[in-house]
C-alpha cells in the first residue's frame, strides 16, 4: 500500500470528522493531510511516528497533529490486543473563515499553531477529554460541534504538553518519498532484533547508500542509525516498564548484542541508566 496524501471528507451533516478505529493492528502508513487531527488510543501499544519523532505509545495516548505533519502509529510484535482509537479530523475553516482571529478563540489558536510540531497531552488532560470523545461518537451534529469546541478549550488549557517533532523539522513530501519511508518503518519493525546494514535499507528503497543517507537526513533531520537506535531504546523502555525482565534480557530483546553498548545508548537518549529508568517509571499493579 503506497503512503500518500490522505484525502479527508467530512460527512454531509458535520463540518468535521470523528470516527472510531477497531482492527487487529494500526496499519496506516506514514502519511499527511492538510487537516488537523486529534488521536486518542483506546487500546494497544507500539511506536508512534510524528515528523522526526519516534516514541513508544500505549493506551490513553492523546496526540494533536498539525496541518501536513507526517505521522503514523505502528504496533510492535509483542502487542497481543486489538488496536482501537478515536480520531477527530478538521480543517482550519471548521467554524468558518477567520474564526481563529476572534478573541474568544485566542487560546485555541495558540494550541493549533503549536500543533505544527505535534503535541502529546498529560494524563490529567486525557482523563477530561476521553469521555467527551466517546460521547461525540453518538451525539447529534449540533451537540457534537459544541463538545468539539469544549475539547479544544480543555486542550488549550493543558499545562504540561509535550512537543514531539523538532523545531527544525520540515519535509517536502511526495508519494514516492512517503512510500520509501513506509518501507523503512516496516523493515525496522521486522528486523530491529538483528544487525542491520545500511546497504540493506538503501537497496530496499532502490537507492545507493550515499543518496539514501542524504534522503533520510533531509527528511528526518537525523541519520538512519540514530533513528534505528531511537526505535530500539524506546522498545527497551516499554520492556523495562511493563515487565520484570532483567536489563540484560531487555537489551537482547531490543536488538543489542553488547550490554555495555546498550547502557551507553540508553543513557545517551534517556539521560539515565536502564535501572534508574525502571525504578522511576515502571507500572505498579495493585491487586
Amino acid at each position: 500500500m503506497k503512503a500518500q496524501l490522505e484525502k479527508i471528507s467530512s460527512p454531509p451533516q458535520n463540518s468535521f470528522k470523528i470516527f472510531e478505529f477497531k482492527e487487529d493492528e494500526f496499519d496506516a502508513p506514514w502519511h499527511f493531510h492538510p487537516e488537523f487531527e486529534l488521536t486518542f488510543i483506546v487500546k494497544s501499544g507500539g511506536m508512534r511516528y510524528v515528523g522526526d519523532s519516534v516514541m513508544e505509545f500505549e493506551a490513553e495516548d492523546l496526540v494533536l497533529i498539525g496541518e501536513n505533519l507526517p505521522h503514523c502509529w505502528k504496533n510492535t510484535e509483542d502487542n497481543k490486543e486489538k488496536s482501537q482509537s478515536i480520531v477527530v479530523q478538521w480543517g482550519d475553516d471548521v467554524m468558518g473563515a477567520g474564526w481563529l482571529n476572534n478573541p474568544e478563540f485566542a487560546g485555541i489558536a495558540r494550541l493549533l499553531w503549536s500543533a505544527s510540531r505535534g503535541v502529546q497531552f498529560e494524563t490529567v488532560t486525557v482523563k477530561k477529554v476521553a469521555p467527551l470523545l466517546v460521547a461525540m461518537l453518538k451525539q447529534e451534529p449540533f451537540d457534537k460541534i459544541l463538545t468539539f469546541l469544549r475539547v479544544l478549550k480543555i486542550l488549550s488549557e493543558s499545562k504540561n504538553k509535550k512537543y514531539l517533532s523538532g523545531v527544525g523539522f520540515t519535509s517536502k513530501l511526495t508519494s514516492k518519498s512517503n512510500e520509501r519511508i513506509n518501507k523503512v518503518h516496516n523493515f525496522v519493525k521486522e528486523n530491529y532484533h538483528r544487525p542491520i546494514k545500511l546497504s540493506e535499507v538503501a537497496s530496499l528503497v532502490s537507492m545507493g547508500e550515499e543518496p539514501f543517507c542524504r534522503f533520510f537526513k533531509k527528511t528526518f533531520n537525523k541519520t538512519f542509525f540514530f533513528f534505528l537506535n531511537e526505535y530500539k531504546i524506546n522498545l527497551a523502555c516499554k520492556f523495562l516498564i511493563e515487565s520484570d525482565k532483567r536489563v540484560s534480557e531487555v537489551a537482547f530483546l531490543s536488538g543489542y548484542e553488547s550490554l555495555p553498548f546498550f547502557y551507553k545508548q540508553f543513557k545517551k537518549l534517556m539521560g539515565c541508566s536502564p535501572l534508574v529508568y525502571q525504578k522511576k517509571y515502571r507500572k505498579i499493579n495493585v491487586n
